[in-house]
């Protein structure tokens, strides 16, 4: 199974792609930032945005997409391009037939380390352990893309143990 994380930003949208193998081990496949230029008009941010989604799922072929849901936030500015980001990343996903999953920060980070509580550098700690990762994975949004795509890999395994047991108290 392959999961895309996406920790979306309007400036900076990270990315991380992660496969789970039958043996239950996580794997990093890659990730990495996709950056808007600040010159660059709104439409053209959310286009290149859009662009760059589509290239990484032609280039990965997830099984499933997990979308960091935003938090609340004071600054609406700030929030407003997060939206925006997050409608072109989503119309990009949606014309795939995958699974999307829209998880917020808490569900992501009790995924990763156990706690929805957990602060940035233990969840930037149990990713890197989680997937074998010994360089510092930078920037943070990468990182956050990468805890998503383990939270969309924990996510989906549960989901086909419990079909799988519901499958066997209905014979």
């Amino acid at each position: 199974m392959i999961a895309l994380g996406l920790d979306p930003g309007y400036a900076i949208t990270g990315w991380g792609v992660v496969s789970s193998g039958v043996d239950g081990f996580l794997r990093p496949l890659s990730y990495g930032v996709i950056r808007t230029e600040t010159s660059d008009s709104s439409a053209e941010k959310l286009s290149f945005i859009y662009k760059n989604i589509k290239i990484l799922l032609e280039e990965y072929h997830p099984d499933c997409a997990v979308v960091e849901s935003l938090f609340f936030s004071s600054n609406k500015k700030t929030a407003a391009g997060v939206y925006q980001a997050r409608g072109a990343i989503l119309a990009a996903l949606g014309e795939r037939p995958i699974v999307v999953l829209e998880l917020g920060p808490g569900t992501i980070k009790n995924a990763v380390t156990g706690s929805g509580r957990a602060v940035k550098r233990d969840i930037i700690r149990m990713t890197s352990k989680l997937l074998g990762i010994k360089e510092k994975i930078s920037p943070d949004d990468a990182a956050d893309a990468l805890a998503g795509a383990i939270a969309g890999c924990v996510y989906q395994k549960s989901k086909t143990v419990i079909e799988a047991r519901a499958g066997m108290l209905s014979r």
